[in-house]
This record gives structure tokens, sequence and C-alpha cells, in this order.
């Protein structure tokens, strides 16, 4: 990954923008987009959309919504200390005794969540996960007073976790899941730029989609694209504990390429397509298999309007919906690729009949 890219999506991911206040990767999502692309604009619902070969044909849109799963404060109580709600699906057992931070009224404001320590737990408790709605953040105050000039009720907060590097090209962070997704939709339409191609390419970074995948209902309705291709992250199931998932999900493994989903989701003949460019290009790919509508963009672009030609194109990630989501800077680079290299295909006269 070039420096000035791994900068790019190092600033993405430290944006605090949990499903409906996606503001901060906004606009980090569109000063980059500027810099090459013919258009870029922000949509009612708060999408952001960068064009390539105006004029073009087909239409082609690309999806990666920049949400992230985070909490919002909900209550201060007399003590300054906040309350809070979760954003999006959490597992209950990884944000106690974590680091946060809170967008405030004048800006970040750093806390803690807190949690009554082991040795005065009951043992007969000590089994039990801590609901979601036992949770509070401690930000240093001294009462509600003083914890207000700070903070409003409704302010995001989200795990205090940027991004890192372990050995090799592994990446860690918080909000992979999918700000990664984002980053990679205009990471390829920066390649398509350069390159001489028929379609019209519609890359845009959704919003909400940890809440109900709403951001790309609107945005596809506002775009009417004839193809559209979404990116996620999937389950890796290459570490302990993941048995009984591989039955379910395949053998998907960091290091080992693009993912490539095929099922009822999918258009068959665009799934061949990103296959066959994938050899073709020698692209490294992977195939999972999903038997129903998927939890991901792709699920709405499909059922848009009349229908679209719709594919699904993920990046495994370790660890999803923790604070150390992992993934691997060689798979982002194979999933940028294989969307750039199958959206240079696609001309008016691509046939995706089935019959």
């Amino acid at each position: 990954m070039k420096d000035h890219s791994k900068q790019f999506l190092k600033n993405l991911i430290a944006a605090i923008s949990p499903s409906g206040y996606e503001e901060e990767a906004a606009r980090i999502w569109q000063a980059e987009a500027k810099t090459f692309a013919a258009s870029v604009k922000h949509d009612a619902h708060g999408n952001s959309h960068a064009i390539v070969n105006p004029g073009g044909s087909p239409r082609i849109m690309f999806a990666g919504h920049y949400d992230e799963i985070g909490f919002l404060v909900s209550h201060v109580d007399d003590n300054g200390f906040l309350w809070i709600q979760p954003i999006g699906g959490w597992d209950a057992q990884i944000p106690q005794g974590h680091r946060v931070v809170i967008r405030g009224r004048k800006g970040r404001v750093p806390g803690v969540i807190g949690k009554k320590p082991i040795h005065l737990i009951r043992p007969e408790e000590r089994d039990k996960v801590t609901k979601l709605d036992s949770l509070w953040v401690d930000i240093g105050v001294k009462n509600r007073k003083q914890a207000e000039k700070l903070v409003a009720i409704g302010d995001p907060l989200v795990l205090d976790h940027e991004m890192g590097e372990l050995q090799g090209e592994f990446l860690v962070a918080r909000g992979f899941d999918n700000r990664i997704g984002a980053f990679i939709v205009l990471e390829a339409a920066r390649l398509l730029s350069e390159m001489k191609i028929k379609a019209e390419i519609h890359a845009v970074a959704t919003v909400q989609e940890e809440i109900g995948i709403r951001g790309a209902r609107t945005a596809a309705f506002g775009i009417d694209p004839q193809v559209g291709i979404a990116v996620d992250v999937t389950f890796a199931t290459d570490h302990p504990t993941m048995e009984d998932a591989v039955k379910r999900f395949g053998r998907i493994k960091l290091g080992s390429g693009a993912v490539i989903t095929r099922g009822p989701n999918v258009h068959p003949r665009l799934f061949d397509l990103l296959v066959e460019t994938a050899e073709k290009k020698k692209i490294p790919y992977q195939v999972e298999a999903q038997s129903g509508p998927t939890g991901t963009d792709a699920n709405l672009i499909q059922v848009n309007r009349a229908g679209v030609i719709t594919g699904l194109v993920s990046v495994p990630n370790r660890y999803m919906h923790s604070s150390c989501e992992m993934i691997h800077a060689g798979d982002v680079e194979a999933v940028i690729r294989l969307f750039a290299e199958t959206a240079a295909r696609i001309a008016p006269d691509t046939r995706f009949a089935i019959v």
C-alpha cells in the first residue's frame, strides 16, 4: 500500500463516525475524492459520491459503508457519569474497561467505560456478562454541571483504538467494518480515473449500514445504476474457535485475496465476470457462498427500483465488531484491483442476460 493511501486510511479509521454520525469520515473521504474525481457530492442522507467518467455507460455503483458501531450519550447523572446506548450490533463482553473518545460540544473528550473490580463481584455473578444498558462512561469530572460543559445528550462515542500494524502486512483497528470498504471504493475509482473506460463510475461511501442498510437504499435510488458492486468485510475462519464457522462460511483466510460472494444476492453473470477478471489479471481470490440476502449494501442495491445487476466482494476480517479487527493489506489491494479491472471491462454492450 502506498504511503499516501495508507495515511488516508489511517485518517479515515480515526474518524468518530458511528451510524447516523458519519460527518467526520465524510469530510476526510470527500477531501480525498476531490483530488481526482470529476465530481464529488454529498446527498441529503449523508452518503458521499465520487463520479469518474461522467456521461459514460452503463452506470456502475461501487458501495462501501463508512459508518461503524459505537454508542451515544443517553443520560448524564448528578455525579457526572455518562450513561450510553449502543449503535449497531455489540458483543456485550467487548466494551467493558475500554478507553473511549466522545465527539463533544467543543471537540473530542476522552473517557473510560467503567467496571466494578473483579474483587468486589460476587462469585455467582462473575460468569455473567454485564448488559450494555448497565455500562457507564467516566470522563473524570465531579458532577453533572462539569460534564455538561463538555458533552450533550446524543453525542456519539467510539472505542479509542486507531489503526496499527502487526507483523508483515497485517493491520488492526476498530471500524474496519466497514471503513475499509469506503476506502476501497475510492481507491478503485482512483485507478479507474487513470484508465480508458466506457462506464460511468459512482463510488459511494454509504451511511447507516450497521442499523439497517439504509444509505445504500437511498443512494442507489438516486443513482439508478445498471450495475452495482458492494464491498464489505466477511468472517475470516482461519483462527481458533472457528471450526463450526468453516462449515457455514467455508475456509476464508487472511492474505489469500478478495472474497467473491456467490448466491441469490449476486447476479450469476457478474459473479462469473469477477472470477474471470481475477484469473485473467492474476488477482488472488476466494469464493464464499451466501444462501440468501446478505447483511451488506448488496442486499438493497440488488432490489433497487426494477432490480440491479449486483455483485459483492469482501475483505476477510478477524475479530469483527471488536476493538481489534484484523485485516491483511494484500487482500485490500486485491479487492481494489478486482473492482477496477472488472469495471473497466464493462461496456454498454456487455451482456448479463441469464437466458
